[in-house]
């Protein structure tokens, strides 16, 4: 089938899917949401299709989700908000669900739920370059699919959402256990081929019971529930409207998204000022 936001092809037994929106840095709207989900579809239900890699096409994985469009729908309460926070999340996790490894392979900017995408992803492989971050409640959002407390613990998981620090090195994502490699940026493709090409090799019947021996233990420990209770928090704050989203959106709506973006830093800059 077409695509209109990713590539997909399939590779030996390896399924590379490309977000492909390198203008407005691959940021994740409806649109490629709908061709995320076709192509996992397709990738599941190919046999020959043993693992798969996610990267971002140009210097960047993903911004995350596109808040230009969000400017544009103008969503409000709750009503507005419950389906578009449930696609953002069931997206998400389907690389989590997928009976398949997946892979990310991360260059440049991988923020806020590219960031969650990524995590959702069984590895990581990342360029040096590769820069990781949520800075969701610094523009008065909320976090769609809050997987940070269960990989690396709530201290960190709260310094880091409560800070919006979205400066986060590859380095200091593989320390804090957000990745599993971390290679020179003009190899990281190949690294994330090479390493789904490995897990290929292996019995698909074997990965993939042993892949849901391990998500079954985070469900055992509530996972899954505690990850639909965030979500519901997450429908309430946008469904509320935050002053300062409210404010973000506007300058957004009026002047573009840079310039919202550059309120929101400027304000922070004084505080750490």
């Amino acid at each position: 089938m077409g695509y209109q936001t990713i590539l997909y092809e399939v590779r030996g037994a390896v399924a590379l899917l490309t977000l492909n929106r390198p203008e407005r840095v691959n940021a994740i709207n409806a649109a490629m949401l709908g061709d995320i989900n076709a192509a996992l579809d397709a990738a599941q239900a190919d046999e020959g299709v043993r693992a798969l890699v996610v990267t971002g096409a140009g210097n960047a994985f993903s911004s995350g989700f596109d808040l230009r469009e969000q400017a544009e729908r103008q969503p409000s309460g709750v009503d507005d908000w419950r389906p578009i926070l449930r696609h953002d999340f069931d997206t998400v996790m389907r690389f989590w669900h997928l009976s398949k490894p997946t892979i990310a392979a991360v260059c440049g900017p991988c923020l806020a739920g590219a960031c969650e995408l990524s995590l959702a992803c069984d590895l990581t492989v990342a360029g040096e370059g590769a820069m990781f971050g949520e800075p969701e409640l610094r523009f008065g959002a909320g976090i769609v699919v809050l997987l940070l407390p269960w990989l690396m613990g709530p201290k960190r998981a709260k310094h880091l959402l409560f800070t919006g620090d979205d400066r986060i090195s590859a380095r200091r994502a593989e320390a804090l256990g957000l990745v599993n490699e971390v290679v020179a940026d003009a190899e990281v493709l190949d690294r994330a081929l090479a390493l789904a090409g490995t897990l290929a090799l292996i019995d698909p019947m074997v990965l993939r019971q042993t892949k849901h021996a391990i998500n079954r233990s985070y469900e055992i420990m509530g996972m899954g529930d505690a990850l639909e209770a965030a979500l519901a928090i997450d429908l309430e704050i946008e469904g509320e409207g935050s002053v300062d989203k409210r404010e973000f959106m506007e300058i957004a709506r009026r002047q573009g998204l840079r310039a919202a973006i550059a309120w929101r830093d400027t304000r922070f800059g004084k505080a750490r000022g």
